[in-house]
């Protein structure tokens, strides 16, 4: 339970947060416990990340601001461990380093800041730029149906679903995605039109849209993706414009003019030294 210092601290923090938010930041605490807040960052330009969701919680002490918060991001990312405490500086896992005077918008653009660069620490995690922006396409998805756990399909209003994972910290894939309902009622109605949109598979990720070919050219799919989990990133080359080169094509098929042309020119190429020869 917060002290009343703590309260009156975090609800004037949010008011200023809700009066000024800095970019590519969200953030607001649960109805029922101030000390457990939750927020969304939108990927910045220019990063893998870049138009991702990512959903994480900050769980402050009771005697905050005296003591940091513990941080946790729930969002696969490619970056961070699913809803493992960050070792930050200012995170619960330096309380010495930490400065009274930061705020909640202080400690997220940390956050935001740790999350571009290439630093590892406790609870971050090593991947490809590939990877981290498939992973990006698909947050929306992963945090609206719990990582794929869902019972609603396209075309279907929400279903009552109860949470398994209440408590501090204990937000995951596998709830269905009613946690993040629960936060975030109005970006979870996005998500779903946004897979309607996209003909997002609810259950997998997948795109369900029919696969469209043209002549001359090499396939095209929208929204090729492979289903991501808390640690596993996403195979395929994904674009946010809906369509991606089909990259689990083989590489002879892929290039079969160039060695049409190079066959052509060493039987060429042969024809002529024989013809050398006989002379």
């Amino acid at each position: 339970m917060a002290t009343k210092a703590a309260h009156k601290r975090l609800t004037r923090e949010y008011a200023n947060l809700a009066q000024n938010p800095p970019d590519y930041i969200t953030a607001h605490p649960a109805e029922s416990n101030i000390l457990e807040w939750h927020y969304i960052l939108t990927g910045p330009p220019a990063t893998p990340y870049h138009n991702g969701q990512y959903w994480g919680t900050l769980i402050f002490p009771p005697d905050y601001p005296f003591a940091p918060p513990a941080i946790r991001m729930h969002t696969p990312s490619g970056r961070f461990r699913c809803s493992e405490r960050l070792c930050l500086s200012i995170s619960d896992f330096h309380p010495k380093s930490f400065n009274p005077a930061w705020e909640v918008t202080t400690i997220l653009l940390g956050v935001l800041s740790f999350m571009t660069s290439e630093e590892m620490t406790t609870g971050s995690v090593s991947a490809s730029e590939a990877q981290r922006k498939a992973l990006a396409v698909g947050t929306r998805w992963w945090n609206s149906t719990g990582g794929g756990t869902t019972s609603r399909t396209l075309g279907e209003g929400q279903k009552e679903q109860s949470s398994n994972t209440r408590g501090f910290g204990a937000i995951k894939g596998g709830d269905g995605g009613v946690r993040f309902k629960e936060q975030w009622p109005e970006i979870d109605e996005e998500n779903w039109k946004w897979m309607e949109q996209c003909k997002v598979d609810p259950q997998t990720g997948r795109s369900v849209a029919p696969v469209v070919r043209q002549r001359n050219s090499e396939p095209e799919a929208s929204a090729v993706r492979k289903r991501v989990d808390g640690s596993g990133a996403a195979l395929g080359a994904v674009v946010d414009g809906g369509q991606a080169r089909d990259v689990g094509q083989g590489w002879v098929r892929r290039h079969w003019g160039k060695l049409a042309l190079a066959a052509v020119f060493v039987y060429v190429l042969t024809a002529r030294v024989l013809s050398d020869v006989q002379r």
